[in-house]
């Protein structure tokens, strides 16, 4: 596995902390892949993430205030090896885009964590901060997973 993409509806909260949670848990066990992330809609391409997601990295010691939305491409299919999807919606939405034979494997998110008890991430848009903190402490529980399951393939 080389690349890893994670989508969710405007790739403004979920999607783009997932990148930044991946991304640095990847860092902490010396893992390079590649990773980006979209969102099934187009209302906020070519905006930055949102504010709140924005802090709450931060405070988890993530910067993700450069990071852009984006809308998933055709090409996506063929250049990921794993897309994620935050929750069933988004799930239903990347399917239904796939090229039949494409070379990514296509799934939630949380099914990395299963013993996390949750299959979809919340979208913490409408909530308040909670909601937010817990998509960071979700989405770095399903990272350690794939780290485990990375570092027992390298063996």
């Amino acid at each position: 596995m080389k690349s890893l993409l994670f989508v969710c509806l405007g790739n403004i909260c979920r999607s783009p902390t997932a990148q930044a949670v991946f991304d640095h848990k990847l860092a902490q066990a010396d893992i390079r892949l590649l990773t980006d992330s979209a969102g099934t809609g187009d209302w906020h391409i070519g905006r930055p993430p949102d504010p709140r997601s924005q802090a709450f990295a931060r405070a988890w010691g993530v910067d993700i205030s450069a990071q852009r939305a984006r809308r998933i491409c055709a090409d996506d299919f063929d250049r990921f090896d794993r897309i994620y999807a935050m929750d069933r919606s988004n799930l239903a939405d990347i399917v239904a885009l796939a090229r039949p034979g494409c070379r990514a494997r296509i799934d939630l998110v949380m099914s990395l964590a299963p013993e996390y008890g949750v299959e979809e991430v919340p979208d913490p848009y409408y909530g308040g901060d909670t909601g937010f903190q817990r998509v960071i402490d979700m989405l770095s529980a399903a990272a350690d997973r794939l780290i485990e399951e990375l570092q027992q393939t390298q063996r």
